[in-house]
């Protein structure tokens, strides 16, 4: 029976940031950290028109950077340097600019399989191991920590379990940590597009009475798009054929970028809010989608898993405890939850303010992005939010 510091189960983006943020105090402790995933990180990059994407806010590049991998990341990492805010067939619009932030770039959106290789990259073989391919089927919880059981019928105990395995966490649902659902009733539909004019770093968000839409640049002149739809009209121009679809998005989104020539393959996926009842016990913590699933029109729910993975490290390494402490896991989440609360509560107020088609609401949501345009204060709030900088005290 062997044993470990840490178990991360889950070794994806927020799996892999997590270990990332301990490694060097890890080294320093004596921990060792295992990565447990159910598919194996590829070996090399591999250039897809079809890739998926994340949108990191500036926040984001700012955590990077203290784990040493930023420059990396940066190699394939599109800034967005200005964002476009728009209510279709009303006269108010917004810009966020990263000139008027004082900052390089509002955010950057990066391809995840290039995210992951340089995340996998940075980690320390002599502090980080992995079980991959491997799956954990059983957690048992003991006065010590957790003892579990993999898919190969091994075992493995730790001080400090990590649940990072995805919104879907079967291990969640096992350990009876409850989930508070929110369904909005529709589904994302998610592709890369070419349109025929250069998008110089602008990020489009797009609110129409029937749901809300984004369009991020990305490398080689492509933009990721994330179209929000009721669930039976986004399965319907999924199901479209390429021109017909192209001219449907073109007479939502216009003429900004000149002409769409090409759409990629076509991805749905059904949008709940899902926020986990309890995100800490003792020996254990929830992480990413497991303790938290956002609507992605606003791009904050990978940011906020980030910010928490960054949190639980920093309260792990500045406490004498062992890793899996009930007071200091505790500690951790009482300093993210006003992160937690505001974040969460300002993407769901974003999503149902400008997907309603009632004729107050949309005249208050005008009048809101006028406003936003006209009053510095309001703007600068807003764009903080977009930066992932809305609870920073140092900045």
């Amino acid at each position: 029976m062997s044993r470990v510091s840490l178990a991360i189960i889950g070794g994806g983006l927020v799996g892999a940031s997590l270990a990332l943020a301990l490694q060097s105090g890890a080294k320093a402790r004596g921990w060792k950290i295992v990565l447990i995933e159910p598919f194996a990180p590829g070996n090399s990059y591999q250039p897809s028109y079809d890739a998926r994407s994340s949108a990191l806010s500036y926040g984001a590049r700012l955590i990077y950077e203290r784990m040493g991998v930023w420059s990396a990341i940066a190699e394939r990492a599109e800034p967005i340097m200005d964002i476009h805010v728009s209510d279709r067939g009303r006269f108010s619009t917004a810009r966020l600019s990263a000139r008027e932030e004082g900052v390089p770039a509002l955010g950057y959106v990066v391809e995840n399989a290039w995210l992951g290789q340089c995340l996998w990259k940075g980690l320390d073989p002599e502090v980080i191991s992995w079980r991959c391919p491997a799956e954990v089927t059983h957690m048992q919880p003991m006065d010590s920590g957790y003892r579990l059981t993999l898919n190969d019928e091994t075992s493995l105990d730790c001080d400090l379990a990590v649940l990072a395995d995805g919104g879907r966490s079967g291990l969640r649902e096992q350990l009876g940590i409850h989930v508070r659902k929110r369904p909005y009733d529709q589904s994302a539909l998610i592709a890369n597009i070419t349109p025929s004019q250069p998008h110089d770093g602008m990020a489009f968000e797009r609110f129409t009475d029937e749901g809300p839409m984004a369009l991020l640049p990305l490398p080689d002149n492509r933009c990721a798009l994330v179209w929000t739809r009721l669930g039976m009209d986004a399965k319907r121009l999924a199901e479209m054929d390429e021109r017909s679809f192209l001219r449907e998005l073109q007479d939502v989104f216009g003429y900004r970028l000149g002409t769409l020539k090409q759409v990629g393959a076509r991805h749905l996926y059904p949008l709940t809010l899902v926020e986990a009842q309890e995100q800490v016990r003792p020996h254990l913590a929830v992480l990413g989608n497991a303790a938290h699933s956002l609507h992605p029109i606003a791009g904050q729910g990978f940011n906020l898993s980030l910010r928490d993975a960054q949190a639980l490290a920093d309260v792990l390494l500045a406490s004498d405890k062992t890793p899996g402490d009930l007071a200091t896991l505790l500690s951790y989440q009482q300093r993210q939850t006003p992160d937690q609360q505001l974040t969460i509560g300002f993407s769901d107020q974003v999503t149902r303010l400008f997907g309603s088609d009632q004729t107050l609401i949309s005249l208050g949501r005008n009048l809101g992005l006028l406003g936003l345009d006209l009053m510095p204060p309001a703007k600068r709030w807003f764009a903080r939010q977009a930066m992932g900088l809305g609870t920073r005290a140092d900045s």
